[in-house]
């Protein structure tokens, strides 16, 4: 079906669109979707609740009656709809939403979204993954704890390291476990008061400075040389007797290679800290390079970007820390182990010196399950291919979009990137007046949509892609194709691109209000209070 009317003329942007191969015609569906909160009827019934199993009512006594301290006083505020009415609202809303099933999804810098195979949701789909409750007997649930057990040992074999926790969350929480072991680590050695400095790179996922702010310690940031490499220079005038830890991302968050990481962990191991990888830029490194092999004591992945589980909203709570055999007994509890002598597995919550839960029990199993699907399908030489194809995908990606006019790549002139590149508009906007942000908007006009930076902008007017070996070059071409069209028309007809979005769903978002928690509503509680005025 045609996204735009069969009346009438054709608008001549979309004329010239259509002629153009590369760039297809879009037009989102908008349906004005109320909250389900403002939909439902009172009396309307989607499902009714069956009766308590007359065995479970035996079991407990004979009654199933929940004690009154435990009963709510009041009905919950719930939404009461019929299933054909929540069927028709989750359908609207999927069809004012993209994401990477849809659409070439390379903007989205830092992220590595990749296709996720969807035989691996025939596996977890499957109740005995579907159906597991987190407080089951540890003899019920053999399995899982095997293929958990089995993913630490080939992220082990990945990173290099001597033990490895599923234990964490991905990106920030897995970081915060290192910061958190970094700290045992020293305690136990009696420097807890000395050792309170960590060094990080500007480059680097903010989520490195901000865990360690939040675990106590004082944040030293390192910028960028000339050639966009982290100061080496900077670092040797920082290390020192108060010196923790060095948390740092390579490649960072420019899609550029440290080629001397391991002198940088030699310089931190000189001084007596430690060095923690955030290995969250591992897509184009797999079977290429290793933590170990740089001298770094902690290592962290998220499952979600390198090992193909879905991404969600920021990636559902599947991460991965690996450790030397000296930090081992700080890892997060419990681990997971096996009894070669019984022939089990079990949940070992027995460790003195862990640094305890990070969150309860093992998070999303079904996207522990999605990554070792993912892994064992293509071998140790499939992942290296992995890695090999999205260098490939970037540095074409990075040729084409050198053409287009207004576009610029600091740092490193002339060398390829790893897995990701962070562009530059600056030349465009001196040009044309119109920023980054705005032609992030103007592409969801053509189905897609890219993602800035990280804060603070650095590289200005930033732009930061990165395509992963998911992608083809027709992919590639399209999505290339929509940036130099959207630069086309910053020069020769900016207030379009002014005025976007035109033909998606998304709308713009008062910047003021970003900042004013009087507007902000998280909850449908607030959102009756402040915009209802209920």
């Amino acid at each position: 079906m045609s996204a735009h009317p069969t009346s009438g003329p054709v608008a001549p942007e979309d004329a010239r669109i259509a002629a153009k191969p590369a760039l297809r015609r879009f037009h989102q569906a908008s349906w004005d979707e109320k909250l389900i909160f403002e939909l439902g009827s009172p009396g309307e019934r989607g499902v009714l609740v069956p009766d308590v199993d007359p065995e479970i009512t035996a079991a407990l006594g004979g009654t199933v009656e929940i004690p009154a301290a435990l009963r709510r006083t009041t009905a919950p505020a719930l939404p009461e709809m019929g299933q054909q009415q929540v069927l028709r609202h989750y359908l609207r809303l999927s069809q004012e939403t993209l994401g990477a099933d849809l659409n070439v999804d390379v903007g989205q810098g830092t992220c590595t979204m990749k296709y996720s195979p969807k035989v691996n949701d025939r596996f977890v789909t499957d109740e005995r993954i579907a159906g597991l409750h987190p407080l089951q007997d540890e003899s019920t649930v053999q399995g899982v704890l095997e293929i958990m057990h089995r993913l630490e040992g080939l992220l082990k074999e990945v990173s290099g390291m001597d033990r490895v926790s599923l234990q964490p969350g991905a990106g920030s929480a897995a970081i915060y476990a290192n910061v958190a072991m970094i700290r045992g680590y020293f305690a136990d050695r009696g420097e807890a008061d000395t050792r309170d400095e960590i060094i990080t790179t500007i480059f680097s996922h903010p989520s490195n400075a901000a865990c360690a702010k939040t675990a106590g310690f004082k944040v030293i940031t390192l910028h960028p040389d000339a050639d966009g490499y982290p100061d080496i220079e900077a670092l040797k005038a920082a290390v020192g007797p108060r010196t923790a830890a060095l948390l740092i991302t390579n490649p960072e968050d420019t899609g550029i290679y440290n080629p001397r990481i391991a002198e940088f962990v030699d310089i931190v191991h000189a001084a007596g800290g430690l060095a923690a990888y955030d290995q969250a830029n591992a897509n184009g490194i797999l079977g290429i390079t290793r933590a170990r092999e740089a001298g770094f004591d902690l290592c962290h992945f998220n499952l979600h970007k390198t090992f193909s589980t879905p991404h969600a909203c920021g990636g559902p709570a599947a991460g991965a820390c690996g450790v030397t055999e000296a930090l081992a007994p700080y890892l997060p509890r419990p681990t997971v182990e096996y009894d070669a002598e019984s022939g089990r597995y079990r949940l070992d919550d027995d460790r003195p010196h862990s640094v305890g839960k990070i969150r309860p029990h093992h998070g999303v199993v079904p996207n522990l399950v999605r990554a070792y699907a993912w892994i064992m399908s293509l071998g140790a030489e499939g992942l290296r291919e992995v890695a090999e194809t999205a260098v490939l995908n970037n540095n074409y990606l990075l040729h084409k979009v050198r053409q287009i006019r207004g576009v610029s790549v600091p740092y490193a002139a002339g060398r390829p990137r790893v897995e990701q590149v962070r562009y530059s508009w600056e030349q465009l906007n001196t040009d044309t007046g119109i920023h980054s942000e705005q032609i992030g908007v103007r592409a969801a006009d053509f189905g897609t949509h890219y993602w800035t930076s990280h804060h603070p902008y650095l590289v200005p007017e930033p732009m930061t892609l990165e395509p992963t070996e998911s992608y083809s070059r027709a992919d590639l071409d399209e999505y290339a194709a929509i940036l130099a069209e959207v630069a086309r028309e910053a020069y020769e007809d900016p207030e379009t691109v002014r005025s976007a979005p035109h033909r998606s769903t998304i709308h713009r978002v008062r910047p003021e209000a970003l900042d004013d928690p009087a507007v902000w509503s998280p909850s449908w509680r607030t959102y009756r209070r402040k915009v209802l005025g209920a």
